[in-house]
């Protein structure tokens, strides 16, 4: 991790209209790291991913490598390397999987390391090459899955913000999706915020992490210390920390 942050967030504020969901936000993620969001339903987690990739007005600073970052539109986010993986895959069903996966380098003019990062997707997910012509509509959830993270990857991002990967999903195809994460974030030094029900298995693969209680970060430290705390462990774990 370098010496300053990457990411770094202060006093952030976002809702929806007039209802506030983020109070005051403050965090800081390094260059190359993980960053688990934890939280109980309606904690805020997926306003907070929202705000950082420009869906939703905010108010407070968002710094993203030295950039100002906070109120830019979604493509300018995205030209600086900012990826969104939200909720419910959000891949475009009419179109193939190529079409999906090309539609994640709409900003990119280089066409030798599209084809070539398509390569690598392929790699990562065999299937996806098998079902190239594929509508998106007619993949499984973990296909649709696979595809939308192969498509936010081939935009090559330096900040991966990732909502609820495992949801519906098998536990061979979640425990897959993780691993190839974390090859991600290992080989091309690829930060990573994911917000993720499976607070087991976030807490695994991450360096650190936050928990979101109505919208305020009630704990942070690295992903050791919040598995090992004793109330985290109860509410999200499942299991209690022996004094």
């Amino acid at each position: 991790m370098s010496a300053d942050p990457f990411l770094t967030v202060t006093d952030l504020t976002a809702g929806y209209g007039a209802a506030e969901v983020l109070h005051g936000i403050d965090l800081a993620v390094g260059e190359g790291e993980i960053c688990a969001v934890l939280g109980p339903n309606g904690a805020g987690k997926t306003t907070l991913l929202r705000a950082l990739s420009g869906m939703i007005p905010v108010r407070g600073s968002v710094v993203l490598a030295g950039k100002p970052a906070a109120g830019r539109a979604p493509e300018k986010l995205a030209r600086l390397g900012v990826a969104h993986v939200p909720e419910g895959r959000g891949t475009f069903a009419p179109l193939t999987v190529e079409e999906n996966l090309r539609l994640g380098a709409y900003a990119r003019r280089d066409r030798r390391g599209i084809d070539a990062d398509l390569d690598r997707i392929f790699d990562y997910f065999p299937i996806l090459r098998e079902k190239l012509r594929d509508p998106a509509g007619r993949l499984s959830g973990g296909q649709q899955q696979m595809l939308a993270l192969g498509r936010a990857l081939v935009s090559r991002p330096r900040l991966l913000l990732l909502d609820e990967p495992s949801l519906g999903l098998a536990p061979l195809v979640t425990r897959e999706l993780f691993r190839i994460v974390e090859t991600v974030n290992q080989e091309e030094r690829t930060t990573v915020i994911i917000v993720e029900q499976n607070a087991a298995l976030a807490l695994r693969a991450a360096h650190r992490a936050h928990v979101l209680e109505s919208g305020r970060i009630v704990l942070s430290g690295t992903a050791a210390e919040i598995a090992a705390d004793a109330q985290v462990a109860q509410s999200y774990l499942g299991y209690r920390v022996e004094s």
